[in-house]
């Protein structure tokens, strides 16, 4: 039997019953009625959601309204069956609309204890809305509801899904939420927080009248605004019975443009690792308790559910591992009393166990959408890239940097440009490659020769190419390395003051590489060049002492103390020096921070 479509008597006989209105829908929802969906335009990722051979995901486009849209692909003998069970009332009337795009997509409801029912569309180019309509049985309390694609016809899209009529149980929407008092303000950003509600299991955030989010959390930060202008926001609180009325109104007015730069960050700054979703020996950090000496900090780290999925997870400490951890509440204030502090508070993706590979378009939208989760959440002013492994490799006939075809690249490239273009100028990127990734490049990029070397040498180059006006630091890791070669021909070995002098020079200055010799990889600005090294012998290898560390700025930024290394430059402005970690220098007794205090003043 040919299942790629429909059987065609099935398609006339619906086709009939829509057109003699044999599925009638009920009157219009009275004013008592409320939403029932939770989640129902899939701002918040696919939470309260349920999609069979994990064949659904979010998107940031199309959509038709706020940010997301669920993308659903059938797959086999799966039809990419997404759904959400909601509590109704017994023997009342309930109207289910929806906005769906693709060819062949279902909206329905089962358990209905009546007549089940559905709508479709056999080809939606553009959105369509879907509505059809039942009536509960006299002993039902819960229905499924339900969107499809059809075998074989390729990706389904919807957006705006909702459940009009009275809610059930005995629960009740939750009392409205106080006025949200406004936070961080950037010229393209609004952070917003306020009193959590009793009852209430999440919280939908309204711009300028229209519902702009939903959090799981009593704290948003609005994206995507413009300089200089107005907004007008409002916050509701939802359950399981339906939304609360509006809270009070408050207005916030978006700074100027920066015009492009390194987005409020000092001249000279100290970045660090804070290991705040997992215990080492190195111990808990709290948040409030990072000491002011750091400008960027960053959560170590969101990992990816599985390899090539692209969805990314942040998930904090359990009291079990760091008895010490502050709650998600105090978390969150902590962040954002830094923030007014003038602090950047990142989320790092990767590290040492957290491999992501963006194999295909659907991970690297779904890739967006986690991070963008992430971000709003907590908060947050930007991303840290820190892919090691195997995360990124290249394909043997990926000879250019400048337009690279190796797939786990194009999709990181394109997903940080998403999320740039989302959040607008004041986003904070930063990269935390490995030597090998970036500088190892000059000798072995894209020649399709390895030689016995890792086909992950240079695989970095394209990324920080294509994002070089977009980055806002970049802190390799002069650690854990083995020797490099610098732009004096010979190689270089961890450990002192001439490992980081080699590698930062050559990151300033540009560089050939093997694939591309009459090409030279051009060089970064210094306010976007951070030094990274180990804070201390136990974060790893390639530890150098206090007075190495000087040595390696004394030559970088004034031009001397350079030993028998001559660079191509000096840069008084070079942004300063990046570590891991926070909590191993801690450790330590902060001999890092303090040197770099010292130093820096």
């Amino acid at each position: 039997m040919d299942r790629s479509r429909p059987r065609l008597a099935a398609l006339l006989t619906a086709a009939a019953l829509a057109a003699t209105g044999m599925t009638a829908l009920p009157s219009a929802a009275r004013a008592a009625d409320a939403d029932l969906v939770r989640n129902g335009g899939f701002e918040a990722g696919l939470d309260n959601w349920s999609c069979t051979a994990d064949s659904g995901t979010t998107v940031t486009t199309p959509v038709r309204t706020g940010t997301s849209a669920l993308q659903a692909t059938p797959a086999g003998s799966d039809n990419a069956r997404c759904t959400q069970t909601v509590a109704v009332q017994p023997d009342s009337s309930y109207t289910l609309s929806g906005w769906v795009r693709g060819s062949y997509v279902y909206l329905g409801a089962d358990g209905t204890g009546t007549t089940d029912v559905s709508t479709w569309t056999q080809s939606a180019p553009d959105w369509q809305q879907l509505t059809t309509g039942f009536r509960t049985g006299p002993s039902t309390t819960e229905v499924t509801l339900y969107l499809h694609g059809w075998y074989g016809t390729g990706a389904y899209h919807a957006d705006d899904v909702s459940l009009t009529g009275p809610a059930g149980g005995t629960e009740q929407p939750p009392a409205a939420p106080e006025a949200p008092p406004v936070g961080t303000v950037t010229s393209s950003s609004v952070a917003l927080s306020w009193p959590a509600v009793a009852g209430a299991t999440g919280y939908a955030v309204y711009r300028d009248g229209a519902k702009d989010r939903t959090v799981s959390s009593p704290s948003a930060t609005v994206t995507g605004l413009s300089p200089d202008t107005a907004y007008t926001f409002r916050v509701t609180a939802v359950n399981r019975a339906g939304e609360s009325p509006k809270s009070a109104a408050v207005t916030a007015t978006t700074t100027s443009g920066t015009g492009g730069g390194t987005p409020g960050l000092p001249p000279h700054a100290l970045v660090g690792y804070l290991h705040s979703s997992f215990a080492n020996g190195s111990g808990y950090t709290r948040m409030a308790d990072v000491p002011d000496s750091w400008d960027v900090i960053d959560l170590a780290f969101g990992e990816p559910t599985s390899a090539t999925s692209g969805d990314i997870r942040f998930t904090r400490c359990p009291v079990a591992d760091c008895p010490n951890a502050e709650s998600d509440a105090d978390f969150k204030a902590a962040i954002r009393a830094k923030q007014a502090a003038g602090k950047k508070v990142l989320i790092s993706i990767g590290g040492q166990n957290g491999q992501v590979r963006l194999t295909t378009a659907a991970a690297r939208d779904a890739f967006v959408a986690s991070v963008s989760k992430i971000i709003d959440e907590y908060g947050l002013d930007g991303l840290d890239i820190d892919f090691e492994g195997h995360s990124l490799s290249l394909d043997a006939d990926d000879t250019d940097f400048r337009h690279p075809t190796t797939p786990v690249i194009v999709n990181l490239v394109s997903a940080l440009k998403s999320l740039k273009a989302r959040y607008g100028d004041d986003f904070v990127l930063t990269m935390a490659p490995e030597t090998f990734f970036v500088q190892m490049g000059y000798q072995y990029y894209g020649t399709g020769q390895w030689g016995g070397q890792d086909p992950r040498c240079g695989a970095y180059l394209p990324v920080i190419y294509a994002l070089r006006d977009a980055l806002t630091l970049l802190h390799v890791q002069d650690y854990n390395s083995g020797p490099i070669m610098g732009l004096d021909g010979q190689y270089h070995s961890m450990g002192g003051a001439d490992f980081h002098i080699a590698m930062t020079d050559m990151l300033l200055t540009g560089f050939p590489v093997a694939g591309d010799p009459d090409e030279a990889f051009p060089p970064l600005r210094p306010d976007q060049v951070a030094i990274g090294m180990p804070a201390s012998t136990n974060a790893g290898n390639g530890w150098v002492s206090p007075s190495e560390v000087t040595t390696a700025l004394d030559c970088l930024t004034r031009g001397s103390d350079c030993g028998g290394y001559a660079t191509h430059g000096t840069w008084p402005g070079l942004r300063g020096l990046m570590t891991w970690s926070i909590n191993w220098d801690r450790y330590g007794n902060r001999e890092f921070q303090h040197t770099f205090d010292d130093y820096f003043g």
